[in-house]
């Protein structure tokens, strides 16, 4: 007579983690399926979503829409999840938890000989994900609309952005024009949910906040 196959748990707490496969270590962290929901089959869809979107950019809304997997269970799920990401996979990216941090991001347009505009994309523990020029050229408004801030910051999956640039005289003037673009960037962040951490201008060796 064959032995009753042990739960995911229990095997785990006999034999150790690396007795478990992946689809196993999933179930382990489900824990049980609810009515007519397979906590098995509900492991395997969460690893096929993880596999098809990649760890880094899973969010709780792509966990949500697991069949099986109610809004609790998701927040069990997202917050080990992004304990995981913080502790071992974004330390190679660099932590921008201060303007003088911000500023060396923006270090490749300090001398530029006209005005760019740059974006810094970064996650919910302020680690940068990317890097992005917007625009070339003056300042203006039309060169820097929030739709083209936030379409790349969106695909990024960013929790928050600061966005920068040069000023190619040297001088370290906040003008009318950089409170504007301020403002207007950060009001379109609050309706898509995505803050606005920093306004950089830089010149020459210095820079200022202009937020």
């Amino acid at each position: 007579m064959a032995l009753p196959q042990q739960l995911p748990r229990e095997k785990l707490n006999k034999k150790g983690a690396a007795a478990l496969s992946d689809i196993e270590l999933l179930q382990a962290v489900i824990g049980s399926g609810g009515k007519n929901n397979d906590f098995k089959q509900i492991a395997k869809n969460l690893n096929t979503t993880i596999t098809q979107i990649g760890a880094d950019n899973m969010t709780i809304h792509d966990i949500k829409t697991i069949k099986g997997i109610g809004p609790a269970k998701a927040t069990v799920i997202f917050a080990a999840l992004e304990f995981w990401r913080r502790k071992f996979t974004k330390q190679t990216a660099p932590l921008i938890d201060s303007p003088e941090k911000a500023a060396e991001q923006l270090d490749f347009i300090r001398n530029k000989k006209q005005e760019y505009f740059v974006m810094l994309s970064l996650d919910g523990a302020r680690r940068l994900i990317n890097c992005r020029t917007i625009s070339i050229g003056t300042l203006m408004s039309s060169l820097v609309h929030p739709r083209e801030v936030f379409s790349p910051a969106i695909e990024d999956r960013a929790a928050s952005i600061i966005i920068g640039h040069n000023h190619p005289s040297g001088m370290l003037d906040i003008s009318e024009q950089d409170k504007d673009v301020t403002r207007r960037i950060r009001l379109a962040g609050e309706l898509l949910g995505i803050r606005l951490d920093d306004h950089i201008i830089v010149a020459g060796d210095s820079f200022i906040s202009a937020y």
